[in-house]
């Protein structure tokens, strides 16, 4: 007669088989819950986008139930430029599809986006910037008159600045609106003026804003992220007649 075999739960390659298959197991159900709740994640992440967007035009603190119908209303397209202001996709009412599709990499890449939008009767410009902080990457969004060089709104975020420190940039509404009526060039200036710089390091105040206090390094980066981003657009921000 032919004994049973016992399993060998103590064995080598019971733990192996055992960890394999719970391996595998746990890595199905993550990639089943991801799939899931990805849809609704992508929702949030687009309604986060357009609220910052709205921020940058002043418009602010809005119920989620409206951003998506005020971002509808007031953006008019929402472009992809290059550098030499080339159009390379024109967007659409409440754009979502061409530059709201937009990130870090394809601004590195090359392709810029433009948000046209309608204020009232005024046209204005938000533009992306991307840049990094003190502990990691920020950004934001720059609102723009008409003429292309004076300053209507900002809007900046991070991602893991000091809090009361490198977050003020994005937790301080007031620092934001500091940015206001400035000037993105000068005459005498090459390049885009608009800068952060310490309170009394302040010689221009049509182009210079304050750093805020105890955080020099992220204001130092907001400051390289606007040179840095808004100097791609120079060849839009000069076509006056657009």
């Amino acid at each position: 007669m032919t004994e049973n075999k016992k399993l060998n739960t103590n064995s080598n390659v019971y733990t192996i088989v055992y960890s394999a298959i719970l391996v595998i197991v746990v890595a199905f159900l993550l990639a089943f819950v991801y799939s899931a709740l990805k849809p609704a994640q992508d929702v949030n992440v687009a309604l986060d986008k357009k609220r910052q967007i709205l921020a940058a035009l002043n418009i602010r603190d809005l119920a989620n139930d409206d951003i998506a119908g005020k971002y509808k209303q007031i953006v008019l397209r929402d472009d992809v430029i290059d550098s030499e202001n080339n159009v390379l996709e024109t967007g659409s009412q409440g754009g979502e599809k061409a530059g709201f599709k937009l990130g870090s990499a394809d601004y590195k890449a090359g392709r810029l986006a433009v948000y046209v939008c309608k204020i009232g009767e005024e046209i204005k410009y938000v533009i992306p910037v991307y840049g990094m902080g003190l502990w990691g990457p920020i950004s934001g969004y720059v609102a723009i008159n008409a003429d292309k060089n004076t300053v209507y709104g900002a809007y900046f975020t991070h991602e893991s600045e000091t809090a009361g420190l490198g977050a003020e940039i994005k937790d301080n509404v007031e620092w934001q609106k500091q940015f206001c009526g400035k000037k993105l060039t000068i005459p005498q200036h090459d390049g885009i003026a608009l800068e952060v710089v310490k309170k009394n390091e302040v010689s221009n105040p049509s182009v210079q804003c304050d750093a805020v206090t105890g955080a020099t390094l992220t204001t130092d980066g907001v400051s390289r992220m606007l040179k840095d981003c808004l100097g791609k657009y120079l060849k839009f921000l000069n076509d006056k007649n657009v």
